[in-house]
């Protein structure tokens, strides 16, 4: 018996090679299905309209393309999103369906909760005494900085490079991570 066929993973790659050559508008269903040899309507099946294809691509680019190293302090949190940057910058095609994805309304179920937890568990370690609610803000706020659409944002909005993005994001991160201890902020 053959092997076993991740359908929704072999459209997304397929849409990703796609992307080498054009932006996501140019990506048909039609082209797509004949790169990820399925139907058009298995396509139709698993992304019923793009907007569904762009949230699964943009989250399938972040982990493929751009997973942001493990991290337990603030010190290694600066540098994970620091490399991120670089990464950003090196496939900025990529990255910037990746910020279009993540600006949509969410389409599924999922949620990318990983980075998220991984950042309120930082903030437990550095600040022990802040209260649930100003952590889940603060790591709201670093999840932001950290993300694709703040790359995007001071790209284009400000043609700042992986490096300067990154002083942008290390100022805002200063303000707003509670009084975490500044032995641990230096890196």
């Amino acid at each position: 018996m053959g092997e076993s066929v991740d359908t929704p993973s072999a459209i997304l790659e397929s849409a990703a090679l796609l992307l080498r050559h054009g932006t996501f508008e140019d990506v048909s269903y039609a082209e797509l299905a004949e790169l990820a040899e399925v139907s058009e309507r298995t396509i139709y099946r698993r992304f019923p309209t793009r907007s569904h294809l762009l949230e699964a691509l943009a989250r399938w680019i972040e982990a493929e393309h751009f997973p942001l190293a493990e991290f337990r302090t603030v010190a290694e949190f600066r540098l994970a999103v620091r490399a991120r940057f670089a990464a950003f910058d090196a496939q900025p095609a990529f990255a910037f369906v990746a910020a279009r994805g993540a600006a949509l309304s969410p389409t599924s179920g999922e949620t990318a909760a990983p980075m998220t937890d991984a950042i309120v568990a930082m903030l437990s370690a550095a600040a022990p005494g802040l209260n649930r609610r100003d952590s889940l803000r603060a790591a709201a706020a670093l999840r932001y900085f950290a993300s694709p659409m703040f790359w995007a944002r001071m790209r284009t909005g400000f043609e700042m490079s992986a490096d300067e993005t990154f002083a942008a994001f290390d100022l805002a991160a200063g303000r707003v991570l509670p009084v975490a201890s500044k032995a641990d902020w230096a890196a």
